[in-house]
């Protein structure tokens, strides 16, 4: 028995010092701890709208394709082509899988964007999909009597060959294929008991994910926490093992933390800071970013009937001053397209189009008070009390407090602030109710249409200001539709002036993005557009 009992001893020794030996090879798990900022409304690819969720869907999902700094790279699309007439693209998929294990293929890319435009969905961003040009995704997403899924141009021709027709040439199809919505979801997860209403992608018991990370804690209000997705096709590439949410939407709270070493990555930085971290920190980013941040006027509200109103208080706020305030690399924004789209003969469609007479600096207070006088308010007076809604944080509050001086000393106009969290803002602000708004849009494709196309129509989901214009509509239709590149850019500008001169919003200035990224994450990137991709990164000992 006592010789047993050495042999077992024994093994047991080799087998501690075997593992032991596993572990200082494989070494420590490299952990990463990100503040997101907001808690996200959903993570459900389908159902997204907003820059935070799409954060967490970047990392947590993967499209046929990925863009990284502007680049459009191969995700699941090993390959694809484009037909002679630009009308038929073809995507051959590489060989992977879902978290679960299961085999991943071009029916679950069909699924995902037919449920995408389906009606039923009510998916937010069900507007986009008229600007695909796929063949009857407007129709099926609008709810046209008698087309149904079958009519869309998306088929999967086999397991691995996804073909989509287009009903005219659109060069930014194969970008718009590495932006959220047309990533794929799992028919079985959407659908599963206790998942309804997106909730499966932030449920660890039902989530099933084909990205580089994957959903194992969730806490509402707190914070989550994503794992390497052993399945993922690339995961000898990923570095991370654990990345550590934190869903903290005060700035100033989150850069304490994040001095203090809690966090490795912040999204955003206290407005006061901004100045010095530009001068003195290497690590602190800022990058441009191809949307406006702005004001809605809720139009169905008597008070923003008249233009003279709206082009008064638009000329009544010193967007110079608001942006050195901010000090982070904002421009004015006396249009609505930010800089950095070239239209057909390579201008800046920002620099072309101009500002439509809204200064950017205070030299249309004078211009201001006379339109509303004309109006009927001089100096103010008669004139409503103004309640200006914004979401919670103290860069928004800022921004607020700027405009609210300067329409208080320029125009007479009393304005109260409001603010709400973040979810319950996105809500407030979808059923109108509110008296102005904060707005921000960032476009999802290369093109001015990704931004002046949530205007389109009423009733779209981020047309807050309720705004139509049938002139506005017939001219992004023309840009959509037409093969014709110098008409594509002739019909932007006819519809950003005519929009411009309805003036339905208040344009403040065109985003840029700030971050602060510790020394020890490297290998992070970013998509023009502004999504976070940590696919690649790692964390390195100090």
């Amino acid at each position: 028995m006592k010789k047993y009992a050495v042999i077992l001893l024994t093994l047991l020794i080799v087998a501690a010092f075997a593992l032991s030996s596993c572990q200082l090879i494989g070494g420590p798990a490299v952990v990463f701890d990100w503040n997101l900022g907001a808690e996200p409304k959903t993570i459900d690819p389908g159902l997204n709208g907003a820059s935070d969720g799409g954060d967490i869907i970047n990392n947590t999902f993967e499209g046929l394709t990925r863009e990284r700094s502007g680049v459009v790279q191969p995700g699941i699309a090993e390959d694809w082509d484009v037909s002679d007439d630009g009308l038929v693209w073809t995507f051959y998929l590489r060989e992977s899988k879902w978290s679960d294990g299961s085999p991943l293929t071009a029916n679950d890319f069909e699924y995902a964007w037919k449920r995408g435009m389906d009606p039923a969905t009510a998916s937010e961003y069900a507007w986009l999909w008229p600007y695909t040009n796929i063949v009857n995704a407007e129709e099926f997403s609008t709810g046209v009597e008698g087309v149904t899924a079958e009519d869309v141009g998306v088929k999967a021709v086999d397991d691995y060959t996804l073909e989509v027709t287009v009903v005219n040439p659109t060069d930014y199809l194969g970008s718009l294929t590495s932006f959220f919505t047309f990533m794929p979801v799992k028919q079985s997860a959407v659908e599963a008991e206790g998942g309804e209403d997106g909730t499966w992608a932030s449920n660890p018991d039902l989530v099933v994910s084909n990205g580089a990370f994957t959903v194992s804690e969730y806490t509402i209000g707190e914070g989550m926490k994503l794992v390497k997705n052993k399945n993922y096709w690339n995961a000898k590439e990923v570095e991370i093992d654990e990345i550590n949410v934190a869903f903290l939407d005060d700035a100033n709270t989150a850069y304490a933390a994040y001095q203090a070493g809690d966090f490795d990555f912040i999204p955003s930085v206290p407005t006061a800071e901004i100045p010095r971290l530009v001068e003195e920190d290497p690590n602190f980013y800022v990058f441009p970013l191809l949307g406006t941040y702005y004001y809605s006027f809720n139009l169905d509200l008597d008070m923003w009937e008249d233009p003279r109103v709206r082009k008064a208080f638009n000329l009544a706020i010193d967007r110079e001053t608001i942006t050195d305030t901010l000090a982070s690399g904002q421009v004015p924004a006396g249009g609505f397209v930010p800089p950095g789209f070239k239209d057909d003969q390579g201008r800046d469609f920002f620099e072309t189009a101009g500002t439509y007479g809204y200064y950017t600096d205070d030299t249309g207070v004078e211009e201001a008070q006379d339109l509303m006088a004309e109006a009927g308010y001089p100096d103010g007076e008669g004139f409503p009390e103004v309640e200006l809604l914004y979401n919670t944080s103290e860069g928004h509050q800022t921004i607020a407090e700027l405009v609210q001086e300067m329409l208080k000393t320029n125009l007479g106009v009393e304005v109260t602030l409001a603010n709400q969290e973040w979810a319950v803002f996105q809500d407030t602000r979808t059923a109108g109710d509110f008296e102005m708004a904060r707005g921000g849009w960032l476009t999802d494709f290369m093109d001015p249409l990704g931004l002046l196309g949530i205007f389109k129509e009423k009733d779209l989901p981020y047309n807050d200001p309720n705004y139509y214009n049938a002139d506005f509509e017939a001219a992004l239709t023309r840009a959509l539709e037409t093969t014709d590149e110098a008409e594509h850019y002739e019909a932007l500008y006819e519809a950003q002036e005519i929009f411009m001169n309805d003036i339905p919003i208040m344009p403040v200035y065109h985003y840029s993005d700030t971050m602060l990224a510790s020394e020890r994450l490297v290998g992070w990137d970013r998509s023009v557009l502004g999504g976070l991709d940590f696919t690649t990164a790692t964390v390195v000992a100090e």
